[in-house]
Order: structure tokens, then C-alpha cells, then sequence
């Protein structure tokens, strides 16, 4: 495994297009923190770009040859749990996005997101945070408010979603209810003046108590059970 300067946020650029990622290269050249370590144009390079490097994210394509993003998605989050998917979209569609948060995506960004946006995506998912392009989070949020038939996965054995939510302690829930709400972990530690490590230790316990296993299922819990106004 390589030895990365903790300093640097390491990413891979998973894209068939040669303009769209040398662009993309280059944008992100000029943020000192961020070091791309490796490029995919397909989904099955972006699975071994990703082991060889073990970056904190892979900016994934969605439409690419030999095996497309979403798939990649799963392989990768399957082999590499600690590198985040962020995925790159020319589809501002609600399928294509429901789909690649089932796949293990932590963010979705549309193409003509600007420059900005690509940057701020990111530092988000690599701190371990969530980013939903803004009318998409809408959707979300619509979605996890109104459709009965979807649940959240199990909370433990004979354990209900009430008596998960008695077991956290104040600060956790505090620390669940701002995650869910898209805050990165630097966020939450200067919001409650604590530490990066106490948020992360904090944001464990979380899931750990609620039985989940990625952010967007997190999200989407903190919605269907009041943490987060659905007008969020």
C-alpha cells in the first residue's frame, strides 16, 4: 500500500473522456491539498487504479465503457470500504441518482456543477460527509418523507429504531443529526468545539449503535425519523 503525506487528499479520476479528465486534472492541480494519484477511462481501471493507489476518493463517471460507474461503485466499495465514491453525471435524473447511492456513492455531482462545487464535493466526501447536488438532496429528502415501503436496514438483533435512538447519547445525536445535514467532520468539530477525531469517534459510535454502514444510509434515517426537517 502506498505512503501518502496525510496532509494531501488523494484521488483518482475515473472518466472516458479524455478533455472532461485532463480538465478536471487540472482544476484540481490548483488546490495544494489535493494530489490525483491516478485516471481511469473505464469502469474496470478505476477497480485497479483504486487498489494499487488507495485514494480517499474516486470521482467516477457514470457512463463509461467495459464496466460503467455504478458498477465500479459496488466493486470498489465492496474491496476498498475506505475510499469514497464521489459520481460525476451528465444525468440530473432522479433514477440515475437513487441508483448510485444504492451502489455505495457518497455524492452525486452533475457536470455543469461549477468548478467550485467539484472542489467542495471533494473535501466533503473525503472527510467522510456526504454531498448531493442541491435539487437532487431535494429529492431525497422527498423520497425518505413519503414512501412508506422504504426502511432502514436492521438496528441490531431485537433492537427497535426507538430504543436505537434512546441508547445515543446527547452529543451523538447532536453529531448525527449535523452529518446528516451534510456537515463535513471539520464542520461539526469548529460547530461543537471539539476535536476531528472526537466527531470521528463520535460519528462511529453512531453508526455502530444504529447498525449502518454508509453515510447515505444515515441520511436518510436522520430524515424519516424527525432529526431533519423534511423542508431542509
Amino acid at each position: 500500500m502506498p505512503e501518502y503525506d496525510s496532509s494531501h487528499i488523494h484521488v483518482v479520476l475515473a472518466d472516458d473522456h479524455d478533455l472532461v479528465r485532463q480538465g478536471m486534472k487540472r482544476l484540481l492541480s490548483l488546490q495544494p491539498e489535493i494530489h490525483i494519484v491516478g485516471e481511469a477511462r473505464t469502469g474496470k481501471e478505476a477497480i485497479e487504479q483504486t487498489q494499487k493507489y488507495r485514494p480517499q476518493v474516486v470521482v467516477m463517471d457514470i457512463s463509461m465503457p467495459d464496466m460503467d460507474g455504478l458498477e465500479a461503485c459496488k466493486h470498489i466499495r465492496e474491496r476498498q470500504p475506505t475510499t469514497n465514491i464521489l459520481m460525476l453525471s451528465i444525468h440530473e435524473s432522479e433514477g440515475y441518482f437513487f441508483q448510485a447511492l444504492r451502489a455505495g456513492a457518497a455524492g452525486y455531482l452533475i457536470k455543469k456543477a461549477a468548478p467550485t462545487e467539484l472542489y467542495q464535493a471533494i473535501l466533503s466526501v473525503a472527510q467522510g460527509g456526504a454531498f448531493l447536488y442541491p435539487s437532487l438532496a431535494a429529492a431525497l429528502i422527498r423520497a425518505y418523507t413519503t414512501l412508506p415501503h422504504i426502511q432502514e436496514p436492521d438496528t441490531g438483533a431485537g433492537v427497535s429504531v426507538a430504543e436505537a435512538l434512546r441508547v445515543l447519547s446527547p452529543r451523538e445525536r447532536e453529531v448525527l443529526k449535523l452529518v446528516a445535514e451534510g456537515n463535513t467532520n471539520q464542520e461539526i468539530a469548529d460547530r461543537l468545539v471539539i476535536s476531528i477525531k472526537t466527531v470521528q469517534a463520535h460519528r462511529a459510535h453512531v453508526m455502530e449503535k444504529l447498525g449502518l454502514e454508509h453515510i447515505t444510509q444515515l441520511v436518510r434515517f436522520a430524515i424519516r425519523h424527525g432529526l431533519i426537517p423534511p423542508g431542509l
